[in-house]
């Protein structure tokens, strides 16, 4: 039964939970059995919440009173390790939080948690989640569940790699960098980059604070598009259940987006991506005119420039920040951390004057876009250049060209420098069975519509089965 219960979405175990057809108890106890099994080859659930056999046993004493229940009544949940759980350790990977126990929820748990979820645990994180790669001085690296030898991606890769391996069916991520969708891509599921400011980022370490409130978002995470959708109707509006007992689904929404132009993203608009990732971009872009979408074979203006601007907007801020936090704690801090320390007072420096130099070029890269956007309301590109690399890779292949791994995954940080919403939705494989995913972009606050898009591009692929293999 474990295994017949962790391949549900979300949604379902949550209709099933309410129509008194399965219990809470018996989804979190077969989760924490997958947990013990499979997690310690991917070691992506670091910490597990004390007492989630326990709320089980509350969201079903719940049901049996007959009490009004929200849309995630008894659906287990985790949390990526930087956003803070009451009463559930939250390192961010470092060192100098490692016994942190934080006394309240940050706001987006505090949402999950009044819709009725379950967290089983917190999931693991590079270090205060600077770079792609899931590896900390605490609890070590993560393990893709589809290669163990290569990395689960970051900073949200502990949390793509439990959904991926079915050890959770949904959970919260945060992204500055594309640190939700680059390892939904590695991981071959689903990941949402929101509109910034569309779901509170308060209670995440480090915080989104200063430039960073630009660009950070805290987004949801699933094998499922429906459970996508699901999971940001409570973090933006509250998850009391509809008078339809049914959640609002990106479903309903696929004959109103016929007509719509999606514009393609140049795939050598930044670096060369390979083969594989190229033809998935072609199947999305195929997919979408099929269900009766207009392609049209147009750059999006801005895209390309606003990615060559996040050093300047985030990496100097973060720099600092980073500063600040291991101010006395020097030796507390990984070698990543060490590195960006030995920057910061060159980054302090410079911060000023760049800065306000890339916030008006943003601003005019802004309007560019979206009077380009009124008429080409979707776009479609890479996640980045190639499927997730080795463990400690510092540089990406692409045929015959070699590049830096910040350099291979440009293509999702435009994104956040213009604070777009975007979704990576898994599309194909490469030739060693690694998961590729694309991008779909989309205007401020139109997250339904890029969640509609991905749902054709899943159902038309069979998509959201996650991994089977284990």
């Amino acid at each position: 039964m474990t295994d017949e219960l962790t391949r549900l979405s979300a949604t379902r175990i949550a209709g099933l939970v309410r129509a008194r057809r399965i219990s809470p108890v018996e989804v979190v106890e077969a989760y924490l059995r997958r947990i013990e099994r499979i997690n310690p080859a991917l070691n992506a659930i670091v910490t597990l919440a004390p007492h989630a056999l326990d709320r089980a046993r509350e969201a079903e004493a719940a049901l049996m009173r007959g009490e009004n229940v929200g849309l995630l009544h008894g659906v287990p949940v985790t949390v990526k390790d930087t956003i803070e759980t009451s009463g559930v350790k939250t390192t961010s990977g470092s060192m100098a939080r490692a016994q942190h126990v934080p006394s309240q929820n940050a706001p987006a748990v505090e949402r999950i948690l009044a819709a009725g979820a379950i967290i089983l645990g917190k999931t693991n994180v590079p270090e205060m989640a600077i770079p792609y790669e899931c590896d900390n001085p605490v609890f070590g690296r993560t393990n893709n569940p589809h290669d163990v030898g290569r990395t689960s991606g970051g900073s949200s890769g502990g949390e793509a790699a439990a959904i991926s391996a079915r050890l959770s069916p949904l959970g919260l991520g945060s992204d500055l960098s594309g640190s939700i969708r680059v390892p939904a891509h590695f991981c071959g599921i689903v990941g949402l980059n929101p509109t910034t400011g569309a779901v509170s980022c308060a209670g995440h370490f480090p915080p989104a604070d200063g430039p960073l409130a630009l660009g950070a978002v805290v987004g949801p995470m699933a094998r499922y598009v429906t459970d996508v959708a699901l999971l940001l109707q409570v973090l933006s509006s509250g998850g009391e259940l509809p008078s339809t007992t049914a959640s609002r689904s990106p479903d309903a929404g696929h004959k109103r987006f016929k007509g719509w132009r999606v514009g393609r993203y140049p795939e050598e608009a930044n670096v060369p991506v390979t083969r594989e990732t190229k033809l998935a971009v072609d199947a999305a872009l195929r997919i979408l005119g099929e269900a009766g979408l207009d392609i049209v074979e147009e750059a999006p203006p801005g895209l390309e420039r606003a990615a060559a601007l996040w050093p300047a907007l985030f990496s100097q801020a973060s720099m600092i920040q980073l500063r600040e936090i291991y101010d006395g704690h020097e030796r507390d801090g990984g070698p990543v951390v060490r590195a960006f320390l030995a920057s910061a007072s060159h980054a302090e420096k410079e911060l000023p004057d760049a800065l306000d130099r890339s916030l008006a070029e943003r601003a005019a890269l802004l309007t560019g876009l979206a009077s380009w956007m009124e008429t080409v309301p979707l776009i479609i590109a890479p996640v980045g250049a190639s499927p997730a690399f080795e463990h400690g890779a510092r540089r990406v292949n692409v045929g015959e060209q070699e590049m830096s791994v910040f350099r291979a995954f440009s293509y999702s940080r435009g994104v956040n420098v213009l604070g777009l919403p975007a979704v990576a939705v898994p599309v194909g494989r490469s030739p060693e069975g690694l998961p590729i995913g694309v991008q779909i972009i989309g205007r401020p606050f139109e997250e339904e519509a890029v969640l509609a898009a991905a749902s054709i591009i899943e159902e038309r692929l069979g998509g959201g089965s996650g991994l089977q293999a284990w």
